[in-house]
């Protein structure tokens, strides 16, 4: 019997239902892969949108399938179980027996997951580090504690060892609201904040059908977990006389670190991160306000303007609270100029 599933590209398996096809679609699918995956996982891609449906997006699994359905499941790159060393370039600002400092750069992964599953940082500090890392974080994340979103710049500190890693991984749970952790953001974001100064205490969760995006949640939403960003306008560009602002330079510092955390309590006080394919894209006509050559930089510029350029942390062997600042980045740099022009 010939294989009923073609692989169209890559791993995309495409399947035309036969006169006796019924059932839901995940069973109906596994019963075809012949164990290759479980119910459950199946089911999940389902969920996080691995499914078309006769050319449509198919999101749920108990979904019936008919005869002469077409259905298109993209299935996920085999596992690396151990991410190998790569030979990227790291700009460390600190390192000893115990932990390292590096500036990661945008566009960037932190660790490898499905679509990176190599030039990732924890490659370049497998290279850069050897068998120095930490695995108590997994054979993925060796030595990672904390994360940026890949086009996120900034400061990152990393384990070299089970030690250092437990040390840093209570400083980062803990928030800095009892020790001495510190993290700060700059961002430029559209408008200016009614408020020069404050606090945004709201929830987040997923976003939706979406599962990397997230949300503001109700407080006694399943998901709902809390979050806290403090902010606070440092400079404000083609400011108008009734004290708006096309756009503003802000310094947030976390109380908490959620995912995508400074981009979606900034978009939820309506003043989202310039370049934000996720939770700005709908201001990106805002850019027509400013002068030509502002306009031209902002409309080149494709990720959200956003850098963690101070971090601060109790040193697991000495004690000693070390401070690290990284300055903004040329295409952050070169996108202030403009909006100062």
């Amino acid at each position: 019997m010939n294989d009923p599933f073609s692989q169209a590209e890559g791993t995309r398996k495409v399947l035309t239902a036969g006169e006796d096809a019924e059932g839901r679609v995940d069973a109906w699918i596994v019963s075809l892969l012949d164990g290759e995956f479980s119910r459950s996982r199946i089911k999940a891609l389902i969920e996080q949108g691995a499914l078309h449906l006769n050319g449509a997006p198919c999101t749920e699994p108990k979904k019936k399938v008919k005869p002469g359905d077409v259905v298109e499941l993209v299935l996920p790159e085999p596992e690396d179980p151990q991410p190998k060393g790569e030979n990227i370039p790291l700009d460390v600002l600190y390192e000893d027996e115990d932990v390292i400092v590096v500036v990661k750069p945008a566009g960037l992964v932190v660790h490898p997951a499905a679509g990176n599953w190599t030039g990732t940082l924890v490659n370049a500090l497998i290279y850069h580090c050897g068998d120095t890392l930490s695995g108590i974080g997994g054979v993925k994340r060796p030595g990672v504690v904390h994360r940026l979103d890949k086009d996120t710049s900034g400061v990152m500190v990393v384990a070299k060892n089970d030690i250092a890693h437990r040390h840093l991984s209570a400083q980062f749970a803990d928030h800095g609201r009892t020790g001495d952790l510190e993290r700060a953001y700059v961002a430029l974001i559209w408008g200016r904040p009614q408020q020069l100064r404050g606090t945004i205490d709201a929830p987040l969760g997923r976003g939706g059908g979406d599962r990397t995006k997230r949300a503001v949640k109700r407080e006694d939403s399943e998901d709902a977990r809390e979050a806290i960003t403090h902010y606070e306008v440092v400079e404000r560009f083609y400011e108008q006389e009734d004290g708006t602002a096309l756009a503003s330079l802000v310094e947030c510092r976390l109380e908490t670190g959620r995912t995508h955390q400074i981009r979606v309590h900034m978009a939820h006080i309506g003043h989202p991160l310039l370049g934000d394919p996720d939770y700005g894209a709908a201001f990106k006509t805002k850019a027509n306000r400013l002068p030509d050559e502002a306009r031209k930089v902002v409309n080149r510029f494709h990720r959200q303007a956003l850098h963690a350029f101070l971090l601060a942390f109790e040193h697991p062997r000495t004690g000693e609270v070390m401070e690290f600042e990284a300055p903004l980045p040329q295409d952050l740099e070169e996108l202030v100029e403009a909006l100062r022009a």
